[in-house]
């Protein structure tokens, strides 16, 4: 097997200035998200589930690292590989489950399932099947609490496919020039589906992408929970306090295939064993333990919750009513008849 040097973007991970509570739920939502996204690919291979999905194992620390910066009102869009951004933002994993069943009970009364998951309560504003759409809305999210004077701030995480997509330039040259509250997050996993970074894109920086619109920029190593969490600190800070947008690159990677059972033969497979080795969820709890800020034993028993919780997710979802062919119409039309 080709031996690979250690990625660049790798840092280490340092816990001593975070509180452990904060570090601990971290710790959690990481578990939770791997857990969730484990439990789905058992479930597609074993129940007659519909639609497909998208899984972001090894690439948790992204999500947990920026919304753990976030308050609950603040907003945030995601993609179709979307599971692990929701449950950061606090989306129950029982309606999630009920959601992949195309239940009732789910979060989007069945009529979103893996790619269009979205609960308001949380400000979270949807997961977008269409590459990029997040992107705009983020913005007017930004613009929506800068007109009513709050200090919300809108936040869109998307890939770096997404990067070369007309409507991430539109949308960062308007947020800069209005100043908006919005952190955009490249999420790069450095494949856009079956083509790297470098084959589709001409400068791979992609975070210096910003400087034309006088965004400020920041790589940060993705799967390394704390680096992103503190990116996203000060980039939260900076909007909150009036300075306008930016932009983070989070540098991670996918260890399954673009979408469940696609057997990702475009990528070494040493590349893939290579990135195995910083699995964040690994990597957060090595970090934990050495530092004294938790013990294997504490850890263990997040585990365990969470592996109960998805239990009791699952036996929710199968519990609700089945979506019916003509429910779309209540989210069309009011009680009055006329149009929603």
């Amino acid at each position: 097997m080709k031996t690979l040097k250690t990625p660049s973007s790798i840092t280490p991970i340092d816990v001593s200035s975070l509180d452990k509570d904060l570090l601990m739920k971290m710790f959690y939502r990481m578990v939770q998200a791997r857990e969730f996204e484990e439990q789905l690919y058992y479930l597609f291979l074993t129940r007659p589930m519909p639609g497909t999905m998208h899984q972001a194992t090894g690439q948790e620390a992204v999500a947990v690292g920026i919304c753990s910066a976030l308050n609950q009102d603040d907003y945030l869009t995601s993609t179709h590989r979307g599971h692990a951004h929701c449950i950061a933002k606090g989306v129950p994993l029982n309606i999630m489950m009920a959601e992949m069943f195309a239940k009732r009970n789910g979060v989007c009364h069945g009529m979103g399932g893996s790619m269009h998951l979205c609960d308001f309560s949380k400000g979270m504003l949807g997961a977008f099947g269409i590459v990029g759409a997040g992107i705009p809305i983020a913005a007017g999210a930004g613009l929506s609490a800068k007109v009513r004077g709050t200090s919300q701030v809108g936040v869109s995480i998307f890939g770096d496919g997404a990067s070369n997509e007309g409507v991430f330039h539109e949308t960062l040259n308007m947020a800069s020039l209005w100043k908006l509250p919005t952190i955009f997050v490249i999420e790069n996993n450095q494949y856009a589906l079956s083509m790297t970074n470098a084959e589709s894109t001409a400068m791979t920086k992609l975070y210096k992408r910003g400087q034309i619109y006088d965004i400020p920029g920041e790589r940060v190593d993705g799967n390394n929970v704390v680096a992103v969490f503190q990116a996203a600190q000060q980039a939260v800070a900076r909007a909150r306090n009036g300075e306008g947008p930016t932009l983070l690159e989070c540098m991670t990677y996918r260890i399954r295939g673009h979408a469940r059972f696609e057997q990702s033969g475009y990528r070494d497979a040493a590349e893939v064993e290579l990135w195995k080795d910083y699995d964040p969820i690994v990597r957060m709890r090595k970090a934990l333990v050495e530092s004294a800020k938790a013990t294997d034993t504490e850890l263990d028993g997040i585990q365990a919750k969470v592996e109960k919780e998805l239990e009791e997710a699952i036996q929710f979802a199968e519990a609700g009513e089945d979506v019916q062919a003509d429910d779309f119409w209540q989210f069309i039309y009011d009680e009055g008849g006329s149009h929603a």
